[in-house]
């Protein structure tokens, strides 16, 4: 239970700083959808799966967090896009859950604090980090644009934030056990 709290304050911190948060189109949540189903579909890692929900996830948590015009409670956006990250991954990872344990044995008998097997669930994980990869690409398409003037590509997000997360697909795929 403590690194499911842990893992809640690392992953809304750094939601509840930003001062904004650009929403992506229902035509991106949709994609990133359609990416995870096509995923599990073609047999790609289960990471990868959580990966894209992940990203699925995200996408739709800013997109309805925009939807909400006035703002009622305080970090309003920020808890909007939290709980519907929330309640699309942890009802799905069943599906694709992919856990991995690790032994630590620094001394003394098992069981101990210095002496244990730790368990990690890396869909998880990575479905922290599809979201994160999403609510990152707007401010880096931002700052981007900013740099080149306003200039940039047709669809420059759009492109960024799938190219980001097609990079993590494939050295999760390639790496992952």
């Amino acid at each position: 239970m403590k690194t499911g709290k842990l893992i809640s304050l690392f992953f809304i911190i750094p939601i509840a700083l930003f001062k904004y948060a650009d929403a992506h189109c229902p035509l991106c949540t949709i994609t990133a959808g359609a990416a995870a189903a096509g995923g599990v579909w073609l047999g790609v890692n289960k990471i990868v799966i959580g990966l894209l929900i992940g990203a699925f996830a995200m996408s739709m948590g800013m997109w309805f967090a925009k939807i909400i015009k006035k703002k009622y409670i305080p970090f309003q956006k920020a808890a909007i896009i939290s709980i519907i990250f929330l309640i699309t991954v942890i009802p799905l990872l069943p599906i694709f859950s992919q856990v991995s344990g690790f032994h630590v044995n620094l001394n003394g008998d098992y069981g101990s604090l210095l002496n244990r097997t730790y368990v990690i669930d890396n869909s998880l994980l990575s479905s922290f980090l599809g979201g994160m990869i999403v609510f990152v690409s707007p401010i880096l398409n931002k700052k981007i644009k900013e740099k080149i003037k306003g200039g940039g590509i047709p669809f420059q997000g759009i492109i960024m934030t799938f190219l980001l997360l097609a990079i993590a697909s494939l050295i999760i795929q390639f790496t992952a056990k």
